[in-house]
């Protein structure tokens, strides 16, 4: 069983975000990166069909040279190779990642029984790159998982609804892209991460193809600023906490 799993590097969320001065990118001068959560489950779900079935699990990504670092990262908790398309940081559209990442898998010596994805990405939010990708590949896809049972050569998706869940039974090869809750990501280990910086990353260096999406400017939404009233020092604060407390009606 050899699963492949496609990550993507994003600032870490939490902090300010700004746009720079040409309104087309995030300032990440000052930003950490990290990959969104259901890419973090996903890396986890994979190493744990291989420690019950066998065989191997790659991670992709397509973005910097710095993004080799998310890739070390998922190699600590237990994958065994790399593959990073490697770009000058420009953000791709959603066509061209999955014609790049269609493509490295094709060109790949493993022929990847599943592959799998975070249903969205942390900042893009797109939805697309997996329907894109197994639409390339003529593989069946199934999104918005949150359970993964694999037994021979199909694979059982179990997908939450508003009044319960589906179930979807494929063949394999197959796409899965996953959903945050499906598991309990496992943290890297100090051997792990040390048997990490001796795993192999193949680079790739496709050609950017020409967009068909087009950017026109990122905005950060206005927040509403926090305000504090105070009601007073000590005891004679206290007549102004029950008048308070009549107002949103706890008595």
């Amino acid at each position: 069983m050899d699963v492949l799993v496609c990550i993507k590097r994003v600032p870490l969320s939490g902090g300010k975000l700004t746009v720079t001065d040409d309104g087309r990118d995030i300032e990440t001068a000052k930003l950490g990166f990290t990959i969104s959560p259901h890419e973090e489950v996903a890396v986890e779900e994979a190493v744990r069909i291989v420690e019950q079935h066998g065989g191997s699990v790659t991670v992709l990504t397509l973005g910097p040279t710095e993004a080799e670092e998310q890739i070390r990262e998922q190699m600590a908790i237990g994958a065994d190779r790399g593959i990073l398309i490697e770009t000058d940081g420009q953000e791709w559209d959603p066509q061209g990642t999955a014609s790049a990442i269609a493509g490295a898998v094709s060109a790949d010596e493993k022929s990847f029984d599943l592959i799998l994805m975070g249903n969205e990405s942390a900042d893009a939010s797109g939805y697309q790159v997996g329907v894109r990708v197994a639409h390339k590949l003529g593989r069946p896809i199934v999104t918005g998982v949150k359970g993964i049972t694999v037994e021979g050569e199909r694979v059982t998706c179990e997908r939450p609804t508003a009044t319960g869940r589906e179930l979807y039974d494929v063949p394999l090869p197959a796409v899965v892209t996953v959903l945050d809750g499906l598991n309990v990501p496992r943290y890297p280990s100090v051997p792990g991460r040390i048997r990490a910086k001796k795993k192999p990353i193949e680079r790739l260096t496709p050609e950017r193809p020409e967009p068909k999406l087009e950017k026109t400017r990122l905005e950060v939404p206005e927040t509403e600023a926090k305000q504090a009233t105070i009601l007073g020092n000590g005891p004679e604060a206290a007549p102004a906490v029950v008048e308070i407390f009549k107002q949103i009606g706890v008595i």
